[in-house]
């Protein structure tokens, strides 16, 4: 695991080096959301100090310097998951908004009444609601993709419920509660031969795996930029233009408009279209900057050490006598979920956080994962590259004081 330099990269996270209840901090809750290093508060500072003006429109200097700057943070996001055009990258709230997003406007155009969309049953809460709601309103069905023990999708039941009524798949690429990554090019394929556009929610791959939508076939993807070491309050929907181009908005204002009158509202392109008022200006500035700091380190390399330190972590973990790994699929990311019946989830964190180990607990808005293993909750240590296998051995270390508390 040498491949990152992780002291290095420590440096450039300052909330990393402090004592929680007198110990140093195990920051193991990355996939709720990640840290953020000097370079993103440092732009999100800049903007603040010197070009603090709305976007667009403005022909004065700091007007001009926050678009440049803000449009700049567009063009950064295309480059890193390779999208066609910067005009196909709408920035958004985070992937709970991209998702409701397609799901209102597209959605409320494209669906009618006995039409399916199919999802997994390791969704996040945010794709599963929206087409519930959508159920309700104009009676679409929602099928789900089922798995195994493991934590793995059975595709022979998915291929089996695309038919002439399914009208979109939507799926996580990378599911917060277990870790798993999804087989997304098959899942494509199948969907694809028989016309059936796919949504796929990146929100736990893209700060941790390179990824390239053109590669991945999809039609919609969407991601937070808190979850990628970017502000909390932004992210991004791509989606395929000539997709957008045929959807209404999502919500109505300034920008999204070319032109008004009290009879007729003429819409605006691409992107602005699905970007009603003023933004998160600061917060794209910094999303951008998130992307450059991954891009320097290189998402190989993080894939690379991240893979690695997971693997130590479920070595470790497994070696305990009464704990119990939930997602062992083969193919995983730096997510190590788990369960102990000697003790609840938030008590194993409370005695966790006097350690200062920061982990996160509950059912991760995925219920219905909680639900197929039959217990209430997990403990779920998620991991980044600044983290280390001796921040691992404090979370074993950890967890033999919870044992010694609840035996």
């Amino acid at each position: 695991m040498t491949a990152v330099d992780v002291a290095r990269i420590r440096d450039d996270f300052p909330i990393l080096d402090q004592l929680i209840n007198g110990k140093p901090l195990v920051y193991l809750d990355n996939a709720a959301t990640t840290q953020k290093p000097r370079p993103v508060i440092d732009a999100i500072s800049n903007y603040y100090l010197h070009n603090n003006s709305n976007v667009h429109r403005g022909v004065h200097t700091l007007s001009q310097r926050a678009t440049d700057d803000y449009e700049a943070g567009r063009e950064a996001i295309r480059r890193f998951i390779n999208a066609p055009d910067a005009s196909e990258i709408i920035y958004v709230r985070g992937t709970t908004e991209g998702l409701n997003l397609v799901a209102s406007s597209y959605g409320r155009k494209f669906f009618k009444a006995g039409d399916e969309v199919i999802i997994t049953g390791m969704e996040h809460h945010s794709n599963i609601v929206p087409w519930q709601i959508l159920g309700k309103e104009i009676g679409i069905r929602l099928r789900v993709i089922p798995f195994n023990d493991q934590g793995e999708l059975l595709m022979d039941e998915y291929e089996g419920m695309l038919n002439d009524r399914t009208r979109l798949v939507s799926v996580v690429h990378q599911s917060n509660a277990l870790g798993t990554i999804n087989p997304v090019s098959a899942i494509v394929e199948l969907a694809h031969a028989r016309g059936v556009p796919v949504m796929l929610d990146t929100a736990q791959s893209v700060p941790h795996m390179p990824i390239d939508v053109q590669d991945l076939g999809v039609d919609f993807a969407t991601f937070s930029g808190h979850k990628m070491y970017g502000p909390t309050g932004i992210g991004v929907l791509w989606g395929r233009a000539d997709l957008l181009n045929e959807m209404p908005p999502y919500q109505t204002g300034g920008e999204m408009i070319r032109s008004v009158t009290f009879e007729e509202t003429i819409y605006n392109v691409l992107p602005h279209k699905f970007e009603a008022g003023t933004p998160d200006i600061a917060g794209a500035i910094g999303l951008g900057a998130a992307v450059e700091y991954l891009e320097a380190i290189g998402m190989g390399r993080i894939a690379a050490y991240e893979q690695a330190l997971m693997r130590y972590g479920a070595e470790r973990l497994a070696e305990i006598e009464g704990v119990r790994l939930i997602g062992t699929a083969a193919n995983r990311g730096g997510v190590l979920s788990f369960y102990m019946e000697a003790a609840h989830a938030h008590d194993i964190g409370t005695i966790l956080d006097a350690e200062g180990i920061a982990v996160r607990t509950g059912h991760h808005c995925a219920q219905p994962v909680m639900a197929r293993y039959e217990i209430p909750a997990t403990v779920r240590a998620s991991l980044s590259f600044y983290n280390t296998t001796e921040e691992i051995d404090a979370l074993i270390k950890g967890i033999d004081r919870v044992i010694e508390v609840f035996g």
